[in-house]
């Protein structure tokens, strides 16, 4: 065979060098760069805009960012025009597009339709450690329903459950907490309830090879109508004693909750909030850095290849799934205990599902998957802070916002991304 026919066949095969082009990213950077430099340079606001890094009463007072919003506009517009004709010029050469590219492009996006939005409103000033802290608070149940995710996808099961997970320890939280009296008491419920949800989708998927989508679909529909009626007949009959949570308490540690910006986000939670950094950096830890972590992901992969290795890939993935309801049924004790005090209908309104999408954001990573939940967290608290500020911008759009961000970081902005390789297939010995 000539070496010019094993040179077209590999070309032909993907082999070699040769990449296939690809022009969806520079397409999307060039439409929205086109709109940034109409929206946000050609129809920016002629007035400054305030952001306040502090208040005045503050233990450390900074001073507030006045910025121009023309000046915003068009220096994000032009740079984003930039970027994307980078993208051009990369793919037309058949190279991969850094990925700082995507992340500064995003940044850019962002700072200027703050800038316009804000500057839109009948009052240009906003506190941003607010915004910031407050979409770290929203995004706490996100992140847990998300490591929850990359519990058991790590390990080979699909846990579309996880809205059933946040829904039922929600649930459990409100009721232990409210006939004991105490919010730890709940808190344990809570991870007591993402379990028994999780033990139904292990016996099911591992067990008797269930179609894992189907019975964590099936799960969530039964938590929604199981919570629903016992919550119409029982705890709306007398609220006073199965949904009256004692809320759990902020703790603050001191001088580090002074900080400005940063202290109030990191020094300034409630022990959910606290085992929610926890969780993260112990999953990425375990996940990357343990014997138990290696085991997790060769049954994730290749299970045949660890059974033969001596890991008992079933136990493993079942050990791990009842792990993930732990994970996520904290995560839903935050609705009761943190963000309300009571328990009320469907009251996580699809928080499970944005979770899962940041899972797939985050390409099954721990910490990817903390910063993709912290983007719909920021998506969400931005809406309800410019609803409250009176901008042009109407809002339906507002409400839309969070789940317009899902939409588009998963099927339009996070490119081609790979699931562990044996996600969703059961695994039958021999």
């Amino acid at each position: 065979m000539s070496t010019a026919t094993t040179a077209r066949d590999e070309r032909k095969n993907g082999a070699g060098d040769a990449t296939v082009r690809s022009w969806k990213t520079p397409v999307i950077l060039s439409v929205v760069a086109l709109f940034a430099l109409l929206v946000f340079a050609l129809g920016a606001p002629g007035n400054e805009v305030t952001f306040r890094l502090s208040e005045e009463n503050d233990p450390i007072v900074l001073p507030s960012i006045v910025v121009s919003a023309p000046v915003i506009g068009w220096i994000a517009a032009l740079a984003m025009a930039a970027l994307a004709v980078l993208a051009i010029l990369r793919t037309r050469s058949e190279r991969k597009i850094p990925t700082w590219v995507l992340a500064v492009f995003a940044v850019l996006f962002l700072v200027a339709f703050l800038t316009w939005v804000v500057g839109s409103a009948r009052t240009p000033n906003v506190a941003l450690y607010g915004l910031l802290a407050g979409s770290v608070t929203l995004a706490v149940p996100l992140i847990f329903g998300s490591l929850s995710g990359v519990l058991c996808e790590r390990s080979g099961v699909v846990n579309i459950a996880i809205e059933g997970q946040l829904l039922f320890g929600a649930f459990a939280a409100a009721v232990a907490a409210s006939l004991s009296g105490s919010a730890l008491v709940g808190l344990l419920a809570a991870a007591v309830a993402g379990v028994l949800v999780s033990l139904v989708l292990a016996v099911f998927s591992i067990r008797y090879v269930v179609n894992q989508v189907i019975v964590g679909v099936v799960l969530n529909v039964l938590v929604s109508g199981l919570t629903g009626f016992l919550f119409s007949a029982v705890l709306s009959e007398d609220s006073e004693r199965w949904n009256s949570p004692p809320r759990l308490p902020v703790i603050e540690i001191p001088l580090l909750a002074d900080i400005p910006v940063i202290g109030p986000i990191l020094f300034q939670q409630t022990i959910v909030g606290y085992l929610m950094y926890i969780a993260v950096a112990a999953v990425y830890v375990a996940l990357y850095h343990s014997r138990w972590g290696l085991r997790t992901r060769a049954v994730g992969e290749h299970p045949k290849a660890a059974d033969t290795l001596g890991v008992n890939v079933n136990r493993m993935r079942f050990l791990n799934v009842l792990l993930a309801g732990v994970v996520a049924g904290v995560g839903g004790s935050f609705f009761t205990l943190v963000a309300v005090s009571g328990f009320g209908r469907d009251m996580t309104a699809g928080q499970g599902y944005i979770a899962l999408a940041a899972l797939i954001f985050g390409r099954w990573n721990p910490i990817g998957a903390f910063f993709a939940a912290l983007l719909f967290g920021f998506a969400t608290n931005l809406s309800n802070v410019l609803s409250l500020l009176g901008t042009p911008v109407p809002d339906q759009f507002l409400r839309m916002l969070p789940y317009v961000v899902t939409v588009f970081a998963v099927a339009g902005l996070v490119g081609r991304s790979r699931a562990p390789g044996a996600s969703g297939i059961p695994y039958i010995k021999g």
